[in-house]
């Protein structure tokens, strides 16, 4: 516990603070094959993200980091097949809460990485430790052996919404953005996104694909605005008075501050864990590609995603490279608000966002393949580490290529 403190001491004098995410909990009874899933479309002010293995008290894990950062985790998976994640809340604080420790969110969630194997354990992770935490978030958590839920939790108490409760979940998923239903009503942040990851998740659930393809390739990369009734999507498909023009773009649930997306694909009570399967989109979302991890494949992680000391991952370069292409207008923090919507898409079909998703399907239907495999036969370490070659591989080569063709 005092190593614990230690710890908060010196990430509080290094104050990180998070900007906001949009979130989900799927049961596994609202997927199609039974299984649990969490997805995490990360906004940060940190645009440096990338993995690393840790050889935690308890548990191994990996998790997403700020690249300059390694006492954090943003996001991440065990060995037990636990796996967390969160979103900022602006609602949950109490009013007369005048405490100035915060921003704990991130060592608290590699904490429970460490030591957590269930939902359970991290509720009793929470009440173990001293008050007050630091933090106002929601908690996302699934397990290996069904659990999935999310704590609404502020410096002294939390709230526990269970998405295998049909009276809390009635179709058996759960979406935080950036305030807490136990929250102030009204206050806090991210309602529009709610709105918009509402309706795609129940359209979704209704055709049967919530699915880890669903979250990576359409709902984090998602151009619909609920509030106003559009989707930029729509525009690709213009042959007039598209090209070279910048579009309004704020309040979707992919925007500037987007920084990487972790999508778990959990297991069956009784499976092992060690078939939980990791998604990581690092960087900017719709300049990314997806590449699946696994715990028990080690610590040698794909070299894309990861870096030594507090150097920068390579593919989450490529993606900010090609983000610059995004954004051109840079007076002032104006520029933040618009895109030059073309980049990401457009009738030719060589917008970013179109060309990675044909690569991504290449390597979830590869992965799929070899997950099925394994649930056959067993996991496969010299399989995994296979695998992250191949990918590695051909995914610099690919990008080599994107990132000239954009600078020319």
């Amino acid at each position: 516990m005092k190593r614990f403190w230690l710890l908060l001491l010196v990430i509080f004098l290094f104050e990180h603070h998070g900007i906001a995410c949009t979130t989900a909990i799927v049961s596994g009874k609202a997927t199609p094959d039974g299984r649990p899933i969490l997805w995490k479309h990360r906004d940060s002010d940190h645009f440096n993200n990338k993995m690393m293995f840790f050889k935690g008290w308890k548990y191994s894990f990996i998790g997403l980091i700020n690249s300059d950062d390694s006492l954090q985790v943003w996001g991440g998976t065990n060995s037990a097949g636990f796996s967390i994640m969160n979103s900022a809340s602006y609602n949950l604080k109490a009013t007369d809460d005048k405490t100035v420790f915060q921003d704990q969110e991130g060592v608290l969630m590699k904490l429970a990485l460490s030591r957590c194997a269930t939902v359970e354990e991290f509720r009793e992770l929470l009440d173990s430790l001293p008050k007050p935490l630091g933090v106002e978030a929601n908690f996302g958590v699934i397990d290996a052996i069904g659990g999935a839920a999310y704590f609404e939790t502020n410096n002294f108490s939390y709230k526990i919404f269970d998405a295998n409760d049909p009276n809390c979940a009635p179709d058996g998923y759960l979406i935080r953005t950036n305030y807490s239903m136990s929250g102030r009503e009204n206050e806090g942040a991210g309602y529009n996104r709610y709105n918009t990851a509402t309706s795609l998740l129940a359209e979704a659930y209704q055709a049967k694909e919530i699915t880890t393809d669903f979250f990576l390739t359409k709902a984090t990369l998602s151009l619909r605005h609920e509030l106003t009734q559009t989707d930029l999507a729509d525009i690709f498909k213009k042959k007039e008075e598209f090209q070279n023009r910048l579009y309004p773009f704020r309040d979707y649930i992919v925007r500037y501050s987007s920084s990487s997306t972790v999508v778990v694909h959990g297991v069956k009570p009784g499976e092992s864990p060690a078939m939980v399967t990791t998604w990581i989109k690092i960087g900017f979302q719709p300049a990314s590609i997806s590449i699946p991890l696994w715990v028990s494949a080690g610590e040698k992680l794909p070299p894309l995603l990861t870096a030594p000391e507090k150097k920068n991952s390579l593919l989450c370069t490529f993606t900010l490279l090609l983000k610059k292409e995004c954004f051109p207008f840079q007076k002032g923090t104006e520029g933040e608000s618009y895109i030059f919507l073309e980049k990401l898409g457009n009738n030719r079909n060589d917008g970013f966002m179109q060309v990675n998703v044909e690569m991504e399907k290449e390597i979830l239907a590869r992965t799929n393949k070899l997950v099925a495999k394994w649930r056959k036969d067993g996991f496969n370490e010299e399989d995994a580490r296979d695998f992250y070659g191949e990918m590695d591989k051909s995914i610099i080569d690919y990008y080599s290529i994107l990132c000239d063709h954009a600078n020319k």
